[in-house]
């Protein structure tokens, strides 16, 4: 068996991961980097996360009238293929470069605090190191359903992205983010969707009239949403499953007690897991949490202080650009003053890429009034905006733009925004609110004409309470 030692050991290329080690390695520091596989170079977003589905879906919304949907789904796969690999080999290279990274492939476990195991097929590798970084990211869940496990139409959305061929029908269950972005994306090739959920309505952490909204917009694209029911059972047939459900309680899922769906490809987007069940944590004495999250303090450092968690494996918000903050956190802790922490974190913006896509930022309407707030609300229809003719130029006019704002102060308390460049959008709102900038003066900013972000003149003068 080989030995090596390192400054920093990584287990994990994903985005913190990767911008730490570069940092740690442009300092001429020994760095060890562990990957399980030479296909997750890069990490899950541009690998089989972010850029694939949104690639995907950027294809489905402009694949020419006339064209063959399921041709152009095959077109589709192979160009994002052809895009992901490029972006893994650039991620590779960027590390590879540098002469005290060493880039390892194989799968990680811990002997103890300061040791790990590296394994590939026969292969034996044990790295000791002075701080390790644990960066093992997130896997998808698959709900306890009868026949779900064991069917051969299941996959889950790894399994999904780089599927080659186009479903003819689709069943997700799960109506959060994942389940909704991947249900509007295959709609957008043509695929028969519906979408079960457990909950009275899907996206629950919205308020209601966003998540309304959504459904609008999914419902007049032909997805059928089955709320407030749930799955009991998954069949395969010859060639597809059934889909079992009944209704949560009487007078939901449109009245009936129950039904069945047939589909080719049978979704489980239920929610994702911290991965860590690999790594033997335990001999580490690494404590983790009731979900197998990687506990940490504020600096992100676990029970033993040199070893850190960045990323999904942390048990926090399961965005990339959390992980790039995540580097900074402990880049600072090792080569800084030590002050940065998620603690500092204000305003973090997400979106939600369905067509329109939906982003938010801060409070919802429900949860200021819940923290005592007293509230007012601007809220325009994109349809009915006459100062955002880019809506128009560009074809869709569907989705609103709803702000949340604080009676008194008039301070920008969250912005819900559904609506074309919503994703571009959501990032001026998220700095104003961290910068201080208040409603009136967002309502009353100069901006370029025409585009998007004009409509903050017009719909922050819509003002109720």
């Amino acid at each position: 068996m080989e030995n090596l030692h390192a400054d920093l050991l990584v287990i994990g290329f994903g985005k913190g991961g990767k911008t730490l080690a570069a940092t740690m390695g442009r300092r001429g520091r020994r760095v060890v980097m562990v990957e399980q596989s030479d296909q997750m170079y890069g990490g899950t977003c541009i690998n089989i996360g972010c850029v694939p589905t949104k690639a995907l879906i950027h294809h489905a919304s402009s694949r020419p009238q006339g064209a063959d949907p399921e041709s152009w789904y095959i077109a589709s796969v192979a160009s994002t293929a052809s895009l992901t690999a490029g972006m893994r080999g650039k991620n590779f290279q960027m590390l590879d470069s540098l002469d005290s990274v060493t880039v390892v492939t194989g799968t990680a476990a811990f002997l103890d605090d300061r040791r790990v195991e590296v394994t590939a097929g026969r292969d034996r590798l044990e790295i000791t190191a002075d701080t390790i970084v644990v960066n093992t990211g997130a896997q998808n869940l698959v709900p306890d359903i009868p026949g779900l496990r064991g069917s051969t139409h299941l996959v889950t959305a790894t399994e999904l992205i780089g599927a080659p061929d186009l479903p003819r029908r689709l069943a997700v269950i799960g109506g959060g983010y994942q389940g909704i972005e991947f249900a509007a994306m295959l709609r957008g090739y043509g695929t028969e969707v519906t979408v079960f959920e457990a909950g009275a309505r899907i996206l629950p952490r919205e308020d209601e009239d966003i998540a309304r909204a959504v459904e609008r917009i999914l419902t007049d694209d032909g997805i059928k949403l089955l709320t407030g029911v749930r799955v009991t059972a998954v069949e395969d047939t010859e060639d597809s499953a059934i889909v079992r459900y009944e209704a949560k309680e009487a007078g939901q899922a449109g009245g009936r007690p129950g039904g069945a769906v047939g589909a080719d490809v049978v979704l489980a987007a239920a929610g994702r897991a911290p991965r860590t069940a690999e790594l033997r944590l335990e001999a580490a004495g690494v404590r983790t949490t009731a979900r197998g999250a990687v506990e940490v303090d504020e600096y992100l450092r676990s029970s033993r202080s040199h070893i850190f968690a960045v990323g999904d494996v942390n048990g926090g918000p399961q965005f990339t650009y959390i992980s790039l903050d995540d580097s900074r956190i402990v880049a600072d802790q090792l080569l800084g003053e030590g002050k940065r922490s998620t603690t500092d974190r204000v305003a973090v913006p997400y979106t939600l890429f369905m067509t329109p896509p939906l982003a938010r930022v801060g409070m919802t309407g429900d949860q200021a009034r819940a923290g005592g707030r007293a509230v007012r609300i601007a809220s325009k229809a994109i349809a009915a905006m006459a100062a955002m003719p880019r809506a128009g130029i560009v074809g869709e006019t569907r989705g609103l733009m709803k702000f949340v704002l604080d009676a008194e102060t008039d301070e920008i308390l969250g912005a819900a925004l559904l609506s074309v460049d919503a994703q571009e959008l959501i990032n001026t709102v998220a700095l104003a609110m961290r910068s201080g900038v208040t409603a009136s003066r967002l309502r009353d900013a100069i901006y370029t004409h025409p585009s998007s972000t004009e409509a903050f003149n017009e719909v922050l003068a819509t003002i109720v309470r």
